[in-house]
């Protein structure tokens, strides 16, 4: 069954390298020349402080119709309040990206390295996150107790996908969990975390795995540091 139209495949950010600079549009802004290519970006800078509104509608309306952002969670929320009582900022934060209008894609929610499952306390933080925002969310967790059957069960209950990270933090975290709606592919580059590009062995994999996840999937590559996320990204677009 052809899949047209349910991949997304960005990088984190717009950045256009000078070794694919060709690939691209060569007219306008670098957002608008790299959404001439790929369909959606991971904005990060979110994860480190507020914007503007007028930031948000310039990114808006910098992109076609089909393009969207993933917007990471602040950093305030999953790493210094790690979850706990977070109803306002979470009202705070939906209230703000929801300047980028129907170009607003899902959640990206990391949580620290540190944090373990509490089950009570991510029960009401997903809670408080669904009466702000009914959109699709992606977990990237990396504790190991984030990947037994007690998390799997709350994921899936608040329809929200677990993030397959590379490099793998644990084996589990290699491949997509959580609520299968939805799938997120988030690649730091490996060996080199954001540095080291993918192989094309590593890139057919990719492929086949997007083929056959389900109705909408979204890989994202943050090996940036080099330049090789673009790359990346357009040469699996090239395979799908």
């Amino acid at each position: 069954m052809s899949r047209a139209g349910t991949f997304r495949i960005g990088t984190a950010g717009w950045t256009i390298p000078r070794a694919v600079a060709d690939s691209f549009p060569s007219e306008g802004t670098g957002l608008q020349r790299y959404a001439g290519r790929l369909n959606c970006a991971e904005l990060n800078t979110t994860f480190y402080r507020p914007h503007k509104a007028d930031t948000y509608a310039r990114w808006r309306d910098s992109v076609p119709d089909g393009f969207r952002f993933a917007v990471k969670l602040r950093k305030t929320i999953t790493h210094e309040a790690r979850l706990a009582d977070c109803a306002a900022m979470l009202r705070e934060f939906a209230a703000e990206v929801a300047h980028l209008g129907d170009r607003l894609g899902p959640l990206l929610v990391q949580l620290p390295p540190s944090l373990t499952l509490d089950p009570a306390v991510a029960e009401i933080f997903f809670k408080d996150l669904r009466a702000v925002w009914d959109g699709q969310v992606a977990l990237e967790p990396r504790h190991a107790s984030w990947f037994e059957d007690e998390a799997e069960q709350l994921l899936v209950g608040h329809r929200i996908a677990r993030v397959a990270a590379d490099p793998a933090r644990h084996p589990q975290a290699a491949t997509p969990g959580g609520w299968p709606g939805f799938a997120y592919w988030r690649l730091h580059g490996s060996p080199r975390m954001y540095f080291s590009p993918y192989e094309a062995e590593r890139l057919d994999a990719l492929a086949a795995a997007l083929r056959t996840g389900p109705a909408e999937a979204w890989c994202i590559f943050d090996n940036t540091a080099s330049g090789a996320a673009a790359a990346d990204a357009l040469a699996l677009k090239g395979r799908l």
